[in-house]
């Protein structure tokens, strides 16, 4: 999009602004822009030549939001600028790009007596479905993890992963008060810490009024409500964890997400895995998710392990929390295990179809390893598909023969001679009796 405008020299000394559409649906906008800033001019001399250059024109540059707030302001010391939700360039902020009118400050701090034309290019990067990586639960120095926040998210970023949540205990951080690491996303949270259980509260700056503290069913059901209002995407933690289980009754709390998964698998998960089957079962769509949880490098403990793999529409925290909300998402053991694609018609993971026009699941499992078993998961039980003879890709399709819900795992014998341990969960997509 161009967008040329000229300023006489009367407007010398104002600030004036222009006004452009956002489109729906842009992850990211950049806009260049130019001018004769300079003028030249030669003079001859007995040696040879002077070319004199003088600066004639300077246009400083700002932007304003549909809300009339300034996004950011560089003077005339950049010709261009970009902005996303994630990430935005020195001076701007980032933010969400929403659709509407938005506003150019042209700045006319010098104008030459023949005026100047501005010409401004626009461009506007679409939103577009794909996978992201990440860890849905870690700790900074700020609670009791022993890295900075950015330097969480660079380690994230070596090791593969697309996301972090920051979860310290009980400790607001706001989206503002994150630093910007290119390339990666940082989603603001809090893991709200109770003797009686842990639960996240993801996406929003404040997500209750107060403290922490809640002595009371009633004083717990307040922050847990107030979140849910504001719109946090909230995770129940580790409900069978061997030291800090949920003993609250998850039928009278808002939540998200079941934390199924979190650090190494082991007993505790395995039971959180059986709890969500149940809840499946009896009909009921409960997303599910993973974590690290972690604080610091161990021997059993690393960034990414698990990864919880998410379809949104960008890196923006916003759409990865969507994705999350919606059921569109699978975890694998670490950021470089198994990958899964999966849909029904064109369902992914955490929709439903209509039983009477969908009944076939299709499915690609990649990065399989040998003896790597591949089951479907229904309210019947589990089905094997296949064992895995060499390391490979397996695509295969599944039928349902009534209503209700199908899942994938991988199974994997880690250490040889021990059992064969979840490598991939997903979510399900739900066949719907009309």
């Amino acid at each position: 999009m161009s967008i040329q405008y000229f300023v006489g020299h009367e407007r010398e000394g104002e600030y004036l602004t222009l006004p452009f559409s956002m489109p729906p649906q842009t992850e990211s906008f950049s806009l260049t822009y130019r001018y004769e800033r300079h003028q030249e001019s030669e003079t001859r001399a007995k040696q040879g030549r002077f070319i004199s250059r003088q600066e004639i024109n300077i246009i400083d540059l700002g932007l304003i939001a549909p809300d009339g707030a300034q996004v950011g302001a560089s003077g005339s010391d950049k010709t261009e600028i970009q902005v996303s939700e994630t990430q935005a360039t020195p001076g701007y902020r980032p933010c969400s790009l929403i659709p509407g009118e938005w506003q150019i400050i042209l700045g006319a701090y010098k104008v030459a007596p023949a005026g100047v034309t501005v010409s401004y290019e626009l461009t506007f990067t679409p939103k577009r479905p794909r996978l992201f990586k990440g860890d849905l639960h870690t700790h900074t120095l700020a609670s009791d993890g022993v890295l900075t926040t950015e330097e969480l998210a660079r380690h994230a970023q070596r090791q593969g992963l697309d996301f972090l949540a920051i979860t310290d205990h009980n400790q607001m951080v706001s989206a503002e008060a994150l630093p910007q690491v290119p390339g990666f996303t940082l989603i603001p949270g809090i893991e709200w810490t109770h003797y009686r259980g842990h639960a996240n509260f993801l996406g929003v700056d404040k997500p209750y009024n107060g403290t922490f503290v809640a002595n009371t069913p009633e004083e717990v059901q307040a922050r847990f409500t107030a979140a849910h209002v504001r719109g946090a995407l909230i995770t129940i933690n580790h409900p069978f964890d061997e030291i800090c289980p949920f003993k609250f009754d998850l039928n009278s709390l808002p939540f998200d997400c079941l934390e199924i998964w979190n650090g190494p698998m082991r007993e505790s998960n395995l039971r959180a895995v059986g709890l969500w089957q149940s809840m499946l079962t009896a009909g009921k769509k409960v997303p599910i998710c993973g974590g690290s949880d972690y604080h610091r490098d161990h021997l059993f403990i690393m960034l990414g392990g698990p990864t919880t793999c998410v379809h949104a529409l960008s890196a923006s925290p916003r759409d990865i929390l969507s994705g999350l909300r919606q059921g569109h998402a699978y975890i694998t053991f670490a950021p470089n295990g198994p990958t899964l694609e999966m849909t029904a018609g064109e369902a992914l993971p955490g929709d439903s179809v209509p039983f009477s026009g969908v009944r076939e699941m299709q499915f690609t499992a990649s990065g399989l390893l040998r003896g790597d078993m591949l089951q479907v998961v229904t309210a019947r039980g589990s089905t094997p598909i296949l064992k895995a003879e060499t390391d490979g890709t397996f695509q295969g399709a599944y039928s349902m023969d009534a209503a209700g819900f199908a899942r994938i795992e991988i199974l994997r014998s880690f250490v040889p001679g021990l059992p064969l341990l979840p490598a991939l969960i997903s979510n399900p997509i739900y066949f719907e009796a009309e």
